[in-house]
């Protein structure tokens, strides 16, 4: 979300949280990407706001719902309805707040938190229709190719990171492994570590796929701790992820402070795999 957008974001998440009779003395702004995440005070209610489509943040609200029974997630708060709420050109849906522990993850932990999520999100009761998370890559494949969009990606990065989507694509499609319901980014940014154990948010990227995709977005040493997954795989997954968000920061629309270093750090990481053999 671009800074120019942030005050009548604010102010279109304050409106709702007073009309729905919650007091409303000040906004703390908790992460800001394409999306705006508030902390609401005194009521204490996280208000996430962004510029999109009504109908996909209703997917996420359904989605978040069914899961909250059956997965760790965090759950959306009851005092205001449960909807997609539309002021202006902002989308506003308000989540329960989460007291952070002050406690890192250990890796085991983060692996069951993710594994009971996978599981949840197997439920029969979830009828999501998520796009295979080759749209997403699809979308990157775009972005490299219209110089418009990414005009300050090198011609070297840009070369190197369309022939590792489509490698690792295919190594993916020759494996076969089953496919699900992901979240598609729980990376530690969105995961809450709380009193009651590890709490998932943010479900604008779910997708389908083997949850290889999943762990390749968490720290290296999860792996070791989740159950049955196919290391090959899982090191083609690792490679579209990198991919993908060094992609994500050649877009000149991209908003994420620092970007172009970050994007140079990960194309290092996204090198690193591409010269490592896969295993097995």
């Amino acid at each position: 979300m671009q800074a120019s957008q942030r005050d009548r974001a604010v102010a279109a998440a304050t409106e709702i949280a007073t009309s729905s009779g919650l007091p409303v003395d000040d906004a703390v702004v908790l992460h800001a990407s394409n999306a705006l995440t508030l902390r609401l005070l005194p009521c204490d209610v996280v208000a996430r706001v962004s510029v999109r489509d009504v109908e996909q943040a209703q997917r996420e609200l359904d989605l978040a719902t069914t899961l909250a029974a059956v997965a760790p997630v965090v759950a959306l708060d009851p005092r205001v309805p449960v909807r997609a709420h539309v002021r202006g050109e902002f989308v506003v849906t308000f989540w329960a707040h989460e007291v952070d522990s002050g406690q890192l993850p250990t890796p085991d932990d983060y692996a069951h938190a993710l594994l009971l999520l996978h599981q949840g999100m197997r439920s029969p009761d979830l009828t999501l229709d998520a796009p295979r998370f080759t749209g997403r890559v699809d979308a990157a494949r775009t972005l490299l190719l219209d110089r418009t969009r990414t005009p300050d990606a090198p011609d070297d990065v840009r070369g190197t990171v369309l022939d590792a989507l489509a490698g690792a694509v295919a190594m993916i499609d020759r494996a076969g492994r089953p496919e699900q319901l992901l979240h598609g980014e729980p990376h530690p940014g969105n995961v809450l570590s709380t009193p009651a154990g590890l709490r998932f948010v943010d479900w604008e990227t779910c997708c389908r796929g083997p949850v290889e995709l999943d762990v390749a977005h968490a720290p290296d040493e999860v792996a070791q701790h989740y159950p049955g997954l196919d290391p090959a795989v899982l090191h083609a997954c690792r490679i579209v992820m990198y991919a993908l968000i060094v992609t994500w920061r050649w877009d000149r629309d991209d908003r994420l402070p620092d970007r172009e270093r970050l994007a140079r750090v990960w194309f290092a990481e996204l090198q690193a795999l591409l010269d490592d053999p896969a295993p097995g």
